[in-house]
């Protein structure tokens, strides 16, 4: 997981500890509520709910906003979870919370909090902040979960949050989250927990698409070696302040190679290869993911308009490579038909000072 967080914190009325998963006698008078609710989102909310039950500086409840399906036998998504404290569609038979109030009403599910946990696919969030805009309280600190992993059968996991400034409010969220099996820590560095986050699901495209030609563990090892450095890269360019250290967080290297080794881009992008391309992505995806959404494609997408714009193609031939087989410019063996020779990336260190 690489959450980043945004927000001023609260006035309080009494000191609080910092210290991770810690107990402590305070009144409660944080508020939490998650903003989406697929497999993820699921997953988040148990992790959170186990912690506010304990922790007296939140309050018990999590509300859970369920964007409204209907399921196959006519009842609604939200009904069900509250009824079997289950998330029957995107994540069966692990039981959420008692204290996980799914709500339907996005307006009503945030108007309490004071901590919102944003974790629905990126393509979705501009839209969902527009309709927030006006009906969140004043001083509401927010974070980013926006990506993926499955940690709710309590296998020991790790994650990195990046904050801006105030490490006390960042390590108040890693209380939130923290558990014996799912070990959180804080770094200063927003941009580059967010880029890491991002480029990787870029990256496991393309591990997809050596799987998907059977070309073995030393060719996709190649390719997310060059992936790394390809995100590494694009991140100081766009953000000189991102700091070396944070790719070797769990955020970076950790969480690069859980996804191209697992993960939904990984397979839909190695049922694409054994196809040909002649499935498109939105088809398999549809197929495959049970209603989840890819995000290396629309990714790839907005860093392919992003390196055009400012004339960066031939520095980055690795993410421009992916976009042009999503899209059908170029077949899957393209993936490793381009020389990396021509990024000089002494070039692009340099070039960041100035951007």
């Amino acid at each position: 997981m690489a959450p980043s967080i945004e927000g001023k914190r609260p006035e309080v009325k009494s000191p609080m500890s910092t210290t991770c998963c810690n107990r402590e006698e305070i009144t409660p008078r944080y508020r939490v509520t998650v903003v989406g609710s697929g497999n993820w989102g699921s997953v988040a909310a148990k992790l959170i709910a186990s912690n506010t039950a304990k922790l007296p500086i939140f309050h018990d409840e999590v509300r859970m906003w369920v964007f409204e399906e209907i399921l196959p036998g006519g009842e609604k998504l939200s009904k069900a979870i509250n009824q079997t404290n289950e998330n029957v569609k995107y994540l069966p038979g692990i039981k959420l919370g008692k204290n996980v109030i799914a709500d339907p009403d996005l307006e009503n599910a945030v108007k309490e909090a004071n901590m919102l946990i944003f974790v629905t696919p990126h393509q979705f969030v501009a839209g969902i902040c527009k309709r927030l805009v006006g009906k969140i309280k004043p001083n509401t600190e927010a974070i980013s979960l926006i990506k993926g992993m499955e940690i709710a059968v309590e296998k020991f996991s790790e994650a990195t949050i990046g904050y801006r400034q105030d490490k006390e409010v960042a390590q108040r969220w890693a209380r939130l989250f923290c558990t014996p099996y799912f070990l959180v820590s804080v770094v200063q560095d927003v941009e580059g927990v967010e880029l890491c986050g991002t480029l990787k699901n870029v990256v496991a495209i393309a591990a997809g698409l050596v799987d998907g030609m059977n070309m073995g563990n030393n060719t996709k090892a190649a390719i997310m070696r060059i992936g790394l450095r390809e995100m590494r890269a694009l991140s100081k360019l766009l953000f000189p302040s991102v700091r070396d250290s944070t790719f070797f967080e769990s955020c970076g290297v950790a969480d690069l190679i859980t996804t191209c080794l697992g993960g939904r881009n990984r397979k839909v992008a190695e049922a694409f290869a054994k196809g040909d391309g002649k499935r498109s992505f939105d088809e398999l995806e549809a197929e495959l993911l049970g209603g989840q959404k890819l995000q290396g494609v629309s990714t790839a997408k907005e860093v392919y308009e992003i390196l055009s714009h400012r004339g960066w193609q031939a520095i980055f031939p690795l993410f421009m490579t992916v976009h042009e087989i999503c899209i059908g410019q170029l077949p899957s063996s393209a993936i490793v038909e381009y020389s990396e020779q021509a990024t000089n990336f002494s070039i692009v260190e340099g070039l960041a000072q100035y951007c």
